[in-house]
């Protein structure tokens, strides 16, 4: 009797625990990235970008001339959205130049074929002055003023469909495909009401020179 009620105690311990580890804050999905502080958003100078809306984001920030931690987010990121099954049509993979002056369309469609993602990753390209409020947004050091396509900041950021940030992954740390659509999954278990999100913002770079390029 005593094994039968210490094994019922055990397994009790081990679900209390597990649920610690699947869900937080009264019922959501955990998210493997780091988190940031609660309350932070999109950024509204890109909240109204055509396609945002309602879908769980994906966003980084890459030079098509890197050739460290650049290849590894876009061919990680792509791998992630292939996974998703029937949720990849609410998520979306987006990638910023950080290097507009050497991005080309040439450079791009060569660049996202070479890392397999020319049909999941989405490369916004633009004008020097419209990206650099990009990156001014989201606190970005771009290889255009390092002068390194090598030395930059590579983030893959998780936005849920409300546009709340969730999650932050890093190539060569904890950025894999699965924990990126793990990630991207619980995004959209986060949000309550999918449609309600971001209001529209005057600032928004989507009616000016930035613009989608996909693969």
């Amino acid at each position: 009797m005593r094994v039968v009620l210490l094994g019922a105690a055990l397994a009790g311990v081990l679900v209390v625990v597990l649920g610690f580890v699947l869900t937080r804050d009264g019922g959501e999905v955990d998210f493997r990235g780091s988190q940031p502080p609660e309350g932070l958003t999109l950024p509204a100078v890109v909240a109204d970008t055509p396609g945002f809306e309602g879908k769980a984001l994906a966003i980084t920030f890459l030079d098509t001339q890197c050739t460290e931690a650049c290849p590894i987010a876009a061919s990680q990121m792509a791998e992630a959205v292939r996974t998703l099954g029937d949720d990849r049509d609410r998520v979306l993979a987006v990638a910023y130049s950080v290097d507009p002056a050497n991005d080309t369309p040439a450079s791009i469609r060569s660049f996202l074929r070479r890392n397999r993602a020319e049909d999941e990753l989405r490369y916004v390209d633009g004008t020097v002055r419209s990206l650099q409020e990009v990156w001014k947004a989201f606190q970005i050091l771009p290889s255009y003023e390092t002068g390194s396509s090598n030395m930059h900041s590579v983030p893959v950021r998780v936005y849920d469909a409300e546009g709340r940030w969730r999650s932050t992954l890093h190539p060569g740390v904890d950025l894999t495909p699965a924990n990126l659509a793990h990630d991207l999954e619980a995004a959209l278990s986060a949000s309550e009401n999918v449609g309600a999100a971001r209001a529209p913002t005057s600032d928004a770079l989507s009616g000016r020179s930035l613009f989608f390029r996909p693969g």
